[in-house]
């Protein structure tokens, strides 16, 4: 067996316990996830997935993208550029070294 370095962490009991027993009804065990987790956090780079806790602004402007998304009628823009020449916009939030 190739060299291996041990890891150890306290989790609460019943949490280990359901994580045990999912991992299990997949065909897996605590170990083998952990190198799971471990390879793909190697693989992307970082934390395969999003930790990120939003504040209540932050969700409001996603919830709004993804209406303004979804809806055919609402305003878009075929470049930056054309989005700038628009006087309706309100440029307070785009940055005046815009050329990068």
């Amino acid at each position: 067996m190739r060299n291996t370095a041990l890891i150890q962490a306290r989790v609460d009991p019943e949490v280990k316990e359901a994580v045990d027993s999912i991992l299990a009804d997949n065909g897996l065990d605590i170990p083998t996830a952990i190198r799971m987790y471990f390879a793909k956090i190697l693989l992307v780079g970082g934390i395969p997935f999003d930790v990120r806790i939003y504040n209540d602004e932050t969700i409001a402007a996603m919830e709004e993208a993804d209406r303004l998304a979804a809806d055919p009628n609402a305003e878009s823009y075929s470049s930056f550029a054309e989005l700038l020449a628009d006087p309706e916009v309100d440029d307070d939030y785009i940055p005046q070294d815009h050329t990068r």
